[in-house]
């Protein structure tokens, strides 16, 4: 089997892709690598600091049958770092499976993979509405949602993201109770995210002061 690939940037939530890749490698022995725009320190949401082994312009698509996105607490940073935008265009339309969870989903957005693509995310519904390059008519309210060649979660759902990413590369459910999946049906208005009309001009605050770099 190919490797698997795992993209980071400022403030990337481990905890939303752990599931998912300690069953790759402890239970099937699937080698990953882990990228970045650049090979320094990178502080994940709790503070942990993290350095890529590889860079972008080290991936090779022949190598890796699928590329991770984890959540990001703040994805202003990353959304604003052209080389995780470039990176994800030259991945557009090429035949590796695309796991992204939580806000992941704006950088793909940003790089136009999700234009004709169903997706989730747990993106608030203000700056979903807002981003115009986000495609605001393909969201599909629900945990998890696969189509074509991506599979999207809202954060909570990571066991059920780690079990339909797993199944998409033809590897077995792990056994013994490791996943329990979603128990329950949500309804749309569950699953739209509010962020409230004083964070969310906070967050444009701080996303319009970026576009003036």
């Amino acid at each position: 089997m190919k490797k698997v690939a795992v993209m980071i940037y400022p403030y990337f939530s481990m905890q939303e892709i752990s599931c998912l890749t300690d069953a790759l490698k402890v239970f099937f022995n699937v080698d990953m690598d882990v990228f970045a725009s650049s090979k320094e320190i990178i502080k994940s949401e709790d503070g942990f600091q993290v350095i890529a082994n590889k860079t972008f312009d080290e991936f090779s698509l022949e190598e890796y049958n699928c590329l991770v996105l984890p959540g990001i607490w703040n994805p202003i940073p990353a959304l604003f770092d052209e080389k995780n935008i470039e990176f994800l265009k030259s991945i557009k339309g090429k035949d590796i499976l695309i796991s992204s969870i939580s806000s992941s989903p704006m950088l793909l957005a940003k790089a136009g993979l999700l234009d004709d693509v169903h997706f989730t995310s747990g993106v608030f519904d203000e700056v979903c509405q807002h981003l115009d390059f986000i495609p605001y008519q393909n969201i599909i309210h629900q945990p998890v949602v696969r189509d074509k060649n991506f599979i999207t979660a809202i954060g909570f759902a990571y066991r059920d993201f780690a079990v339909e990413t797993i199944k998409a590369l033809g590897i077995d459910e792990c056994e013994g109770g490791l996943f329990n999946g979603v128990t329950r049906e949500y309804t749309e208005e569950e699953l739209t995210f509010k962020m409230g009309e004083d964070h969310f001009k906070e967050f444009m605050n701080e996303y319009n002061n970026y576009m003036k770099k």
